[in-house]
């Protein structure tokens, strides 16, 4: 006993020397200081990119080493750690492997890092490994399964309810999006006998009576490690499920950045009325690119009764629309019908029970005088060739006019919001290949700070004039489709080739969308087809921590009410998923304008290398320029200043606040403080590097084409 002890400790005490630890680290006086970066160590796999990526979404600072590239930093006791001040500081809060172990046999590297792990309590992740002894787990051939899990079902376990997945409800249902690709494969297996392993989310082994695990905490030789043994990409639902919980296990839920599920949903033109697709012409009467001297326009408008459907739509889900009205929709139909607009007084009697956002007077298009005279439409010209433009004024009166119309019908405005008519104004290409000259001017004259744009053409943000833009999504929910017919009919002319009757369009722009297969049927396709679609689209933005509303239009609530199945299933879906300590965030136009803002600030502030955040013990110091808005992710019961900090979320408080130059110091409660370092066990040699692990093909989307109005 009094051997095995001595060797012990000598370990212990060279693996403080080799990274650089002082003396009695062990003692809180001179508890390490720990920097809020994480270390992602990658082999170019969709795994560890996927990690990165929710670490960037997120706003979390990381370092990335590609072990792919020559001339890569080595990993060694000097990168990982050093003294500051005379207090040890430990680089990198957690790491993120390929797998286990990336390394070769004997690996230096795997060595450092294994005694920095083992050093200062730095939990490690394996972004996908195989099943296997090393990692807790027994070999798959023993009783457990390899190969695809398209479709399949797992659930978080109580261990993980309680621990980093407390945010779901439980299911962790893996996407089977089509059925000719496999998209998930996973190594289901159960804990080696006497291994501390902890499984958080498990999944039948199919033909047998057990489950096996997906996810699970493996603690061996004074390490702890995120066991995943399934591959993913970023972009799949499974991942984005469990994401959150993979951030909040490596960092002990203490980590600069902060994530939230967001859904908002923008109804443009309502009191105006859409003009309808016509099945037999394959265009939009009323529309300048729809030529044919039978078209006559025949207009999708709401009613009082879609009004009451909307309302009730909305209390059943607790969620709020925005509508994006056109005042001279409602002038327009009292001069035609005597006076009387039932949808206009409708609206303005139950005006509170709905956002509403400036989309300008009549929708007039705001960029380029448009020349109809050819299809497609062009810009018109001034006799010297110069672009003739829609003027400041116009543009400022089409803005001012749907204010005062607003403000007289007493609709609850933010001023600074507006939307403009089809995003005119801005860039179209290729028509218009530049912002309309006039249109900053005007934005200033009318005190506009809030300007949508399509996500679909700019997905950044960007200033023009004294507005910020604030890219929406479009939904492949058609402008000009009041009914389900009409939708799919519409569809298959956008996505089948000419030899099945479609435009060709998917044929032209094989970059941006694909064909269907077949053309899809007018009774079924909507339900079979479009709606399962649009409501992975969606619902996968709202798991990426992405505020960006998404548009439809006022044709969408009338009728056969097409968009409520879309909405329906990202709302149901969410809410089958997530516990209810993670609501869904429905946030106006301006409050996610600003959101974006601040987190384009902060991500600069980071590449600039402007931000350090580190914890000694219960306390996270950050520094930051002044007027910067710092965002973090802590356990509840933080404070700062004494005051609570943030907003509770997903079992964590998180949230802005700003810099003045001075540190920020926050408390973390008693049972958020970590260990001290300089307690590891002895360190168990370096192992053999995992078997590879096999990545299926991946999956191509379809990008959605969607005709904006």
């Amino acid at each position: 006993m009094k051997r095995t002890l001595r060797t012990s400790l000598l370990t212990v005490g060279a693996l403080i020397a080799a990274l650089g630890l002082p003396a009695g680290t062990a003692h809180a006086d001179t508890a390490p200081r720990v920097n809020l970066r994480v270390l992602v160590v990658s082999d170019g796999g969709p795994a560890t990119d996927a990690i990165a990526a929710e670490l960037t979404a997120a706003g979390t600072p990381y370092t990335e080493i590609d072990l792919t590239r020559s001339g890569r930093p080595v990993i060694d006791a000097g990168f990982l750690a050093d003294t500051v001040d005379g207090r040890p500081r430990a680089r990198f809060q957690a790491v993120v492997l390929p797998n286990d172990n990336p390394f070769p046999a004997g690996s230096a590297e795997m060595a450092a890092l294994t005694a920095y792990e083992q050093t200062y309590d730095v939990p490690q992740v394996d972004a996908y490994t195989y099943a296997r002894p090393e990692a807790g787990l027994q070999y798959p051939t023993q009783g457990g399964y390899s190969g695809s899990i398209d479709g399949a079902r797992a659930e978080v376990t109580a261990a993980g309810k309680a621990g980093p997945f407390g945010y779901l409800d439980g299911a962790v249902p893996f996407e089977d999006n089509d059925p000719a690709v496999g998209e998930s494969y996973a190594y289901l297996s159960t804990p080696v006998a006497g291994a501390d392993f902890t499984p958080y989310v498990e999944a039948a082994i199919p033909g047998r009576s057990t489950r096996g695990t997906l996810v699970g905490e493996y603690r061996h030789d004074g390490r702890r490690e995120l066991v995943v043994t399934f591959v993913y990409n970023q972009h799949q639902q499974q991942f984005r499920l469990l994401a959150r919980g993979i951030v909040a296990w490596m960092t002990g839920g203490v980590h600069l950045g902060a994530a939230r599920n967001y859904f908002a949903v923008h109804v443009d033109d309502m009191l105006a009325a859409d003009d309808r697709w016509n099945t037999e012409l394959n265009c939009t009467p009323g529309d300048v690119d729809c030529t044919d001297p039978g078209a006559t326009p025949d207009p999708i408008r709401m009613t009082p009764a879609d009004v009451d459907h909307a309302i009730a739509w909305q209390k059943s889900k607790d969620f709020t629309l925005d509508f994006a009205y056109n005042g001279a929709g409602s002038v327009d139909h009292r001069e035609d019908n005597n006076g009387v607009d039932a949808l206009a007084d409708k609206l303005i009697a139950d005006r509170d029970e709905f956002r509403w956002i400036n989309h300008t007077y009549s929708h007039a298009f705001l960029g380029c005088v448009q020349d109809t005279t050819v299809v497609p439409w062009r810009c018109a010209t001034n006799a010297n060739g110069s672009t003739r433009w829609v003027s400041r004024n116009d543009i400022a009166d089409e803005i001012a006019a749907n204010r005062v119309w607003g403000e007289r019908a007493e609709l609850p405005l933010e001023n600074g919001e507006l939307v403009t008519g089809e995003h005119s104004g801005m860039k179209v290409l290729p028509q218009q290949t530049e912002d309309n000259p006039n249109l900053a001017p005007a934005l200033d004259d009318t005190d506009i700070t809030w300007l949508a744009s399509d996500n679909s053409r700019e997905s950044a943000q960007r200033r023009i004039g004294p507005a910020t833009t604030v890219p929406r999504y479009p939904m492949n929910i058609f402008y000009n489709a009041g009914r389900v017919a009409e939708q799919v009919d519409e569809y298959n002319w956008i996505y089948t080739s000419r030899a099945q009757g479609g435009s060709g369009i998917c044929e032209d722009n094989p970059a941006t969308t694909t064909c269907l297969p077949a053309p899809l049927d007018t009774a079924t396709g909507y339900t079979d087809v479009i709606v399962p679609l649009e409501k992975r689209i969606a619902l996968g933005h709202v798991l990426a921590n992405d505020p960006k509303p998404h548009f439809i239009h006022q044709s969408n609530l009338a009728e056969d009410r097409i968009a409520y199945p879309v909405l329906n299933g990202v709302l149901d879906g969410y809410e089958a998923l997530f516990a209810d300590n993670t609501p869904l965030v429905n946030l106006r136009m301006k409050d996610i304008g600003a959101e974006l803002q601040r987190r384009a600030a902060w991500q600069a502030a980071l590449q600039d290398g402007d931000v350090t955040a580190y914890r000694i013990g219960g306390t996270v110091t950050v520094e930051a320029p002044a007027g910067l808005s710092v965002t973090a992710t802590l356990p509840t019961g933080t404070t700062l200043g004494g005051a609570p900090f943030g907003e509770a979320y997903a079992g964590a408080v998180s949230g802005w606040t700003p810099s003045t130059g001075a540190p920020l110091s926050l408390a973390l409660p008693a049972s958020a403080e970590g260990p001290a370092a300089g307690s590891a066990e002895q360190p168990a040699p370096a192992t053999d590097p995992a078997p590879e692990v096999r990545v299926p093909a991946g999956v191509t989307e379809r990008v959605p084409y969607t005709p904006d109005h």
